[in-house]
């Protein structure tokens, strides 16, 4: 098997930020812009983690144009930097290496400030380094406390505030699964939600809690009906989770089934004459492209 060439040169090269070409303009209101002090700061903290990009030197200038990094670049520049270390592209397409990234999921992110403080980097570096406040990455570090093993691979691949995980742990690991499970189904992991499942939970599957939670303007009866109808909920969901692919799949097929009915003509005739409210709602059908119109 031949092995296919790399689109770069491995090793990075440090190259004058005089040198460098920006290839697009940089976006309006970019220095007012959270993610642009968030790399500014973490630059300015740690240094360049990610080389830039270029493309091969100009003959002429010895200019390089700049192929990804332009918002580290301009940072670069606002701190004061006089150079960067930056991969050479082989090829001469203006490819964005971050396009197509899958972006770090919350748990993925507690995983790296778990590890990042295990080897002696402080919460308060950390805070400094990203541009937020220090209870920010403790509470991303403490994620996963009290949070059990199945609950937290549900949500493994998923971004979601770290406000959640202090909803979670305060359910026994059970109903954790049940509602975390309810929460990805729904694409809904939202503090929100998770609040109102807890609210809607029994005495005995909260964590060191025996008597009824008291929240104010529901009477004793009120939250147990509540209880009891987020229960049917759950169920009711449960059941067309099941049978959601076979129902899809069933109107995929009839939809194709309708569409070739109507390019009969006699079809069209005998139903215009005959059935018109029907000829209305199978046009309509052969019209939907989504479920949701």
């Amino acid at each position: 098997m031949t092995q296919m060439p790399l689109g770069f040169v491995p090793d990075p090269l440090t190259i004058s930020l005089d040198l460098l070409l920006p290839s697009r303009k940089v976006p309006e209101g970019l220095l007012t812009s959270r993610k642009f002090k968030q790399i500014q700061s973490s630059i300015d903290a740690v240094g360049l983690i990610e080389p830039l990009t270029i493309g091969k030197p100009d003959k002429t200038t010895g200019m390089h144009v700049l192929l990804d990094g332009h918002i580290r670049l301009f940072a670069m520049k606002q701190i004061g930097f006089k150079d960067a270390p930056c991969l050479v592209a082989t090829d001469d397409e203006t490819y964005t290496y971050n396009n197509r990234i899958n972006r770090l999921s919350t748990i993925q992110e507690h995983y790296m400030i778990r590890r990042a403080v295990e080897r002696g980097v402080t919460p308060a570096r950390l805070a400094q380094a990203l541009s937020v406040d220090i209870s920010n990455i403790i509470k991303k570090m403490n994620l996963l406390d009290g949070v059990c093993a199945e609950a937290a691979e549900l949500l493994k691949d998923q971004q979601f505030s770290a406000n959640v995980g202090s909803v979670i742990r305060k359910l026994k690991p059970t109903r954790q699964v049940e509602c975390v499970e309810l929460m990805v189904a729904t694409n809904n992991i939202t503090v929100s939600y998770a609040q109102a499942l807890l609210a809607a939970t029994p005495s005995h599957l909260l964590v060191g809690e025996v008597k009824p939670k008291k929240i104010g303007g529901l009477t004793p009866e009120q939250m147990a009906k509540m209880e009891r109808e987020m229960g049917n909920i759950q169920g009711q969901f449960k059941l067309v989770e099941q049978t959601y692919g076979q129902d899809v799949l069933n109107l995929v097929l009839a939809k194709g089934y309708l569409v070739k009915l109507l390019d009969n003509e006699a079809v069209i005739r005998y139903l215009s004459h005959n059935h018109p409210d029907v000829l209305v709602e199978f046009e309509h059908i052969v019209r939907t492209v989504a479920l949701d119109k």
